[in-house]
């Protein structure tokens, strides 16, 4: 016997995993493997994180329990290690939103400008396409969309949906998502499509919601 207390043993397990959250980089690591498993390079492209730097953030997720990682080739892949990590990562973000003022600023200030409507809920949009009565928008890059996404969605990246807009039809409302419910991608693809007359929403949360939810993915 240590003399080590269970309780206290494992309360020190749970602090390293919440240590592990508290960086913006891996959090925001944590939401690009939300969209699939992806090697180190390509994350460090989509984050902005030099390699090293991002290889760095990515092992001490692994070391906690938050994602995990094989080797193919000469390249390290690493993936989510349970879709329960996307409802952790929800459930911090909803704490700050209710606890923390500055987060409800920068809401209002920056995301509610361009879309002050309530999302568009996983069950209606599910009522929605089961009717064909809407067109189902992925405007994150083809890379991530190409690795999942969801039925019958049609992928235009954000920066090409100006030049693609002739793809879509007026005469349906629109639903588009990204990574999650904080990407900004889909707040400026309905406040793009709303200035061209699209009648167009967003869905709540992202893939890594949606797939965490039980629900399906092509």
């Amino acid at each position: 016997m240590t003399g080590v207390s269970p309780k206290l043993a494992i309360l020190e397990k749970v602090a390293a995993l919440a240590r592990a959250l508290g960086s913006p980089a891996r959090l925001d690591l944590l939401e690009q493997l939300g969209q699939g498993e992806a090697s180190v390079e390509t994350l460090a492209g989509r984050t902005g994180l030099s390699v090293a730097n991002a290889s760095q953030h990515l092992q001490t997720l692994r070391r906690s329990g938050l994602a995990t990682a094989r080797r193919d080739g000469k390249h390290i892949l690493y993936s989510l290690s349970d879709d329960a990590v996307v409802g952790l990562v929800d459930t911090l973000s909803g704490v700050a939103e209710r606890q923390i003022a500055e987060f409800d600023r920068i809401r209002r200030d920056w995301f509610d400008v361009r879309d002050g409507m309530e999302p568009v809920t996983r069950e209606d949009l599910l009522s929605r396409m089961k009717d064909g009565v809407v067109t189902v928008l992925d405007v994150r890059p083809a890379d991530e969309a190409s690795a999942a996404c969801l039925p019958g969605a049609i992928n235009v990246p954000l920066a090409e949906l100006e030049a693609r807009l002739g793809e879509l039809d007026p005469d349906h409302e629109i639903v588009a998502y990204c990574r999650g419910p904080w990407c900004v991608l889909a707040f400026e693809a309905v406040a793009k499509l709303r200035e061209k007359g699209f009648r167009a929403r967003r869905l709540e949360g992202g893939l890594p919601q949606w797939r965490a939810a039980g629900l399906p993915v092509r």
